[in-house]
């Protein structure tokens, strides 16, 4: 009896969660799911996104947030994206590649020199290829990549100073489970070690690893400034959120409510930015005067040209959605 009601609760938590709610005649509503919290900069962003819709509209289209992946966690939220159970999921465009493996590519490390030439790239008839194929496999369209701030930039957080290629030779360097990434640190000269998220501290402060890559807007609220004292700006890749859509959803609007989901997607972007930039300088700056940080930019050059050899063995391999010749055309741009 116990189980039969703790069933009945759960389908209807569950029920009243993905049921269509009330809309006045002519409204539409959509649902946005997303794993941040509601109070972070992307949480806040994302509540932005709707308040503009709702507002561009007139009233005539509603978003519906839903934080802290309460839907569920990245597969499943693609999946329900997929069957039109929600219309908007958020996230990194490397989820994409189970469907189309090219959307790897964006995420390589040390490929991408900034975010204007990762935007130039996401402009360029190779990507919107990918884009296109996308459409056709999944049924997944991507409303707008690139301008949406992550991050909004990654570090080296390590016990000693990088300030060159040659400080990484041996480093320990916690990574996190990606075989991708991994392999790349290593063509750098790093010792790889993988430690869960939480375990990073307590690694950093008893020596088990030297340093950790990161977005730098998570350094301070991990205390990892506390162990290690010096902070690399890598710029590893452009760390940035997609927008996918289910294509049958966004098919069904007018004309007016699409140019509305665009303008409200900048508006989110628009302050994303000046979010995160204000964000991560506080921090640093905190990080500096607090515990003694050393905040270090040094040229990445030789690290995009030691990733480059690689790179062209997984472009003949076609590893990671990598084709021969995709390296050159990006650095072409």
């Amino acid at each position: 009896m116990r189980k039969l009601m703790s069933a009945v609760v759960v389908s209807a938590v569950w029920a009243s969660i993905l049921m269509v709610p009330w809309a006045a005649k002519g409204e539409v509503v959509w649902k946005l799911a997303h794993k941040m919290p509601p109070a972070s900069p992307e949480g806040k962003a994302y509540q932005l996104f709707a308040d503009e819709v709702y507002k561009l509209s007139k009233g005539k289209m509603k978003i519906q947030v839903y934080h802290s992946e309460q839907l569920g966690a990245v597969r499943v939220s693609l999946d329900m994206l997929r069957r039109g159970t929600i219309q908007i999921y958020v996230e990194g465009i490397s989820y994409a590649h189970s469907f189309v493996p090219q959307f790897y590519v964006p995420t390589l490390p040390f490929v991408f020199r900034d975010r204007a030439h990762l935007i130039k790239f996401i402009q360029s008839p190779m990507f919107n290829e990918w884009k296109e194929e996308l459409i056709k496999k999944a049924g997944i369209r991507i409303l707008g990549y690139g301008e949406f701030v992550r991050g909004p930039y990654r570090v080296l957080v390590s016990t000693r100073p990088v300030l060159k290629l040659e400080d990484v030779k041996g480093l320990k360097l916690r990574m996190y489970k990606s075989e991708m990434v991994m392999s790349v640190w290593r063509e750098l000269g790093a010792n790889i070690i993988y430690l869960a998220w939480t375990e990073v501290y307590e690694g950093l402060k008893r020596g088990l690893i030297d340093a950790v890559t990161s977005p730098v807007g998570l350094v301070e609220s991990m205390n990892f400034q506390e162990v290690a004292k010096y902070m690399l700006r890598t710029n590893e890749f452009p760390q940035s959120i997609a927008f996918f859509v289910n294509e049958k959803a966004y098919q069904k609007l007018s004309e007016d409510l699409k140019k509305v989901l665009r303008k409200a997607y900048e508006a989110s972007c628009k302050y994303s930015q000046e979010i995160m930039e204000k964000a991560a300088e506080e921090s640093i700056d905190r990080m500096i005067q607090r515990d003694k940080l050393t905040f270090i930019r040094a040229p990445m050059d030789a690290f995009r040209e030691k990733v480059r050899p690689l790179y062209e063995k997984w472009e003949l391999e076609g590893k990671y959605g990598l084709r021969k010749g995709m390296i050159d055309y990006i650095k072409s741009l």
